[in-house]
């Protein structure tokens, strides 16, 4: 009889048999899921994502990804390519591409991969991302129905994609590009636009679809730049309007004495001067202030003839015939206001008796001695000026303003006047007087204007800065920054949409701080690009073999 093994031990040797056979069964179930773990490869029986939809152009383009959610390694984006119609698009170039913009210091991340066409309008395409977070994930697409591309987001362990929205372009096989009109004349990248090809592909840069160029754009010098790009370069764009306008004319003036407001204090008779009583230039007077004592011996003989025919008359009127001495009083008086006596004077003559040696002369007006040209004991002669007084309560801005702003200015317009002197402060004045002629060398005319200064804090020879405000009206305006200058002509660029930008020429007119007046070129509501068209335009010169530099090269 032979030994048999006993139960308990039969089990013990039977359980790695069973354990084996386990594995074997786990590792056939999930065979997918372990290939792709160890090697990377798509998990081909993974979880996919619902599709997300996006309308660009004449086509629609449909994406989910596998595994949902994605991982850094071994996904792959399930894409579905469609007309507008609903019909599937095949034969197409697709390809994917991802990016993460550079944060704080770590670089811009961007990659992407070729789809394989799988029938019926799908497309299969591989793609591992270089780490976690969120990526923004572009499908292009270049067809015999149309090129377009749809923009999504996508973040490592979030399940689904998030739609931003696409753009695309009509039928490329039609030979039209974007609805322009006339037959492609090229293909380029709207990243890369110094991609010229002359049929439909991929950019040898980046890999993007190619985009058509047809021949009206490119006679026209219509350049095409997409969202992304647009924000590498800083194109921004605006509306047209139409508001109010105010025109500002800012001209440099300079402050002067009130021509009106002068006296000059002129001898008509000859003596010697003495108790000089203003010695200094600056020096304010009051009217019929003393301001020296002259002594002349013809202003001393002509008093001594004064007196007596006055004592003549007076004995004439007691003999009863005075007619022939009031003659001769009136004769000398007058002899002696003609050298410059006023009535007092006269009468303090009378009152004294005998003639007054020194004379005293007074100021004929208030103000401040802006000259002197006399000190005391000085022998002066008829006719000498010793002083000029100017009354400063009132002073004149002379502007200088250009020969093409002149004729706006007229008598009356109000202007503000700024000083360097007295930082914060505006005085508010009116135009006086346009001067009827131009400065020859700077090519300027002078404008005057009136300012009250009662407390003296204009002083002559300051410079100023006057502003004439000019109301327009409604006008047409635009950012000054949108005009290119091209010799002769000025040019805007107006966005047509679909990343299309087309130099137009406008006629500009008035200024006005950041802000231009256009009279021709561009309507209300037009986009124009505002920053950045120097690159758009260095490119459609390229493009349009030079029809931004008709009439010149660039100038300002």
């Amino acid at each position: 009889m032979s030994e048999s093994t006993p139960g308990p031990a039969r089990r013990i040797h039977a359980l790695p048999a069973i354990l084996a056979a386990i594995l074997m069964v786990v590792a056939l179930i999930f065979r997918h899921d372990l290939v792709a773990w160890f090697t990377g490869a798509p998990l081909e029986g993974g979880s996919t994502s619902s599709g997300s939809r996006v309308s660009a152009g004449a086509l629609t383009i449909e994406v989910a990804v596998q595994p949902d959610p994605p991982r850094e390694k071994g996904n792959r984006a399930r894409v579905k390519v469609s007309t507008s119609a609903g019909a599937p698009v095949t034969g197409a170039t697709v390809r994917l591409d991802y990016v993460m913009p550079a944060m704080g210091g770590m670089q811009e991340m961007r990659g992407g991969g070729d789809g394989t066409d799988v029938g019926s309008g799908r497309y299969s395409i591989p793609f591992d991302l270089p780490m976690s977070g969120s990526w923004t994930v572009e499908i292009h697409v270049a067809s015999s129905a149309g090129t377009a591309s749809a923009r999504y987001t996508l973040r490592v362990g979030s399940s689904g994609l998030t739609p931003l929205g696409g753009t695309g372009d009509a039928t490329a096989g039609s030979g039209r590009g974007s609805g322009s009109g006339g037959d492609v004349a090229y293909y380029t990248c709207s990243m890369h636009p110094q991609v010229h090809a002359d049929h439909p592909g991929t950019c040898p840069i980046c890999s993007m679809p190619l985009v058509p160029v047809s021949q009206a754009e490119q006679q026209t010098g219509v350049v095409r730049v997409d969202e992304n790009r647009r924000a590498q370069l800083g194109i921004r764009t605006a509306k047209v309007v139409r508001g109010p306008m105010t025109l500002d004319i800012r001209a440099q003036g300079r402050l002067v004495v009130d021509e009106t407001r002068l006296h000059d204090v002129t001898l008509k008779i000859g003596g010697y001067v003495s108790s000089l009583a203003v010695n200094a230039t600056g020096q304010r007077v009051g009217k019929s202030d003393t301001l020296f004592t002259l002594y002349s011996p013809e202003l001393y003989a002509a008093q001594q003839e004064y007196l007596i025919a006055r004592t003549n008359r007076d004995a004439m009127h007691e003999a009863g015939d005075a007619t022939r001495s009031d003659a001769l009083v009136r004769a000398s008086e007058t002899k002696l206001k003609l050298w410059g006596l006023d009535e007092g004077q006269l009468r303090a003559i009378v009152a004294k008796g005998e003639p007054i040696e020194r004379l005293p002369f007074r100021s004929p007006a208030s103000g401040v001695v802006m000259e002197k040209s006399v000190v005391d004991g000085d022998a002066v002669t008829a006719g000498q000026r010793l002083f000029r007084i100017a009354d400063l309560d009132q002073i004149w801005v002379e502007a200088d303003v250009y020969e093409a702003d002149l004729g706006r200015i007229a008598k009356g317009q109000p202007a503000t006047v700024t000083l360097t002197y007295i930082p914060g402060r505006t005085f508010e004045g009116k135009v006086a007087f346009v001067y009827p002629y131009l400065d020859p060398t700077s090519r300027t005319g002078r404008v005057r204007i009136a300012l009250a200064n009662k407390g003296i804090e204009l002083k002559p020879d300051m410079f100023a800065t006057v502003t004439f405000e000019l109301p327009l009206g409604d006008k047409i305006q635009i950012p000054s920054s949108a005009v290119v200058y091209t010799g002769p002509r000025r040019l805007v660029f107006v966005d047509l949409g679909d990343g299309r930008l087309k130099p137009q020429e406008v006629t500009i007119g008035a200024r006005s701080g950041d802000l231009v007046e256009v009279l021709s070129g561009v309507n209300v509501g037009d986009s124009i690009v505002t920053s950045g068209n120097f690159l758009v335009a260095a490119e459609s010169r390229v493009r349009s073999g030079g029809v931004l530099s008709e009439g010149g090269s660039d100038a300002r």
